[in-house]
């Protein structure tokens, strides 16, 4: 089991009752992070404890900081940033690839904070956090939910002792490229080493956009096939150029 129980904040709240909500958002959100005092939101934190902000846009402040963006965004492959994602924000797994595609291209075609807002604003996270609920790990034997999607939050939550910025690299690119199962792993008790670098792997990005000559301005579908250790670079290229990525799959 992966799920934690709640940790809520509602009307007639206490200041310890704000402070235990605060631990909980940094912990969820952050990865188990450390957080020195000079990285705390102070602001945020104070608007939470006086009631000008819900337990949502407290996550949402957390998961749009400078903290956050440089430990997963600036410093992971884009599969592991958007797996982070639904871990830190939905508590869970992507389901499949096309769910995992769906926030790579969000994330080129629209930016870091439509990518975060995709998560705090959806139906899912309304319906099982609300305004008041801290997101947690959950156990994903649930409707609309297959076995291997349970499977694959053993992939992401790997235990209390974790940090999640000790690993840069997709822990479920082969599982969700090839809708193949993964196996259950028990969680670790210390720091986690050992996995394959997505870097090692081969990827192909279908773009349908522009492309640029001396003589006129042309759109068409490209199709790039990268290495996994330059994939960001050249997302960020493709961004520039305003091309759109129709899928990003492995092919080796």
């Amino acid at each position: 089991m992966v799920s934690t129980a709640p940790v809520e904040l509602w009307t007639g709240f206490s200041s310890d009752d704000a402070q235990a909500v605060i631990r909980a958002v940094y912990r969820q959100v952050l990865g188990n992070a450390h957080v020195m005092e000079s990285e705390q939101l102070t602001r945020a934190e104070s608007q939470l404890q006086d009631g000008t902000y819900s337990v949502q846009e407290f996550v949402r402040t957390v998961a749009k900081s400078d903290f956050y963006r440089a430990r997963f965004f600036e410093s992971c492959a884009p599969y592991r940033f958007v797996e982070m994602n639904f871990k830190h924000l939905l508590g869970r797994a992507p389901k499949d690839q096309a769910e995992l595609s769906e926030h790579i291209q969000r994330v080129v075609n629209e930016g870091y904070d439509a990518e975060i807002d995709s998560y705090i604003d959806s139906e899912e996270y309304q319906a099982l956090f609300g305004d008041n609920t801290v997101p947690y790990y959950r156990d994903i034997s649930q409707v609309g939910f297959k076995q291997v999607s349970y499977n694959r939050v053993f992939s992401v939550v790997r235990g209390p002792a974790e940090s999640d910025k000790a690993v840069t690299a997709s822990q479920l690119v082969d599982s969700l490229a090839t809708n193949a199962a993964v196996a259950i792993k028990a969680p670790a008790t210390g720091r986690i080493a050992g996995y394959k670098d997505a870097t090692e792997k081969t990827f192909k990005i279908v773009v349908r956009g522009a492309k640029f000559d001396s003589q006129r301005r042309r759109r068409s579908t490209t199709e790039y096939i990268v290495s996994g250790a330059k994939m960001t670079p050249k997302i960020q290229q493709i961004n520039r150029m305003s091309g759109t990525i129709v899928s990003i799959t492995e092919v080796a």
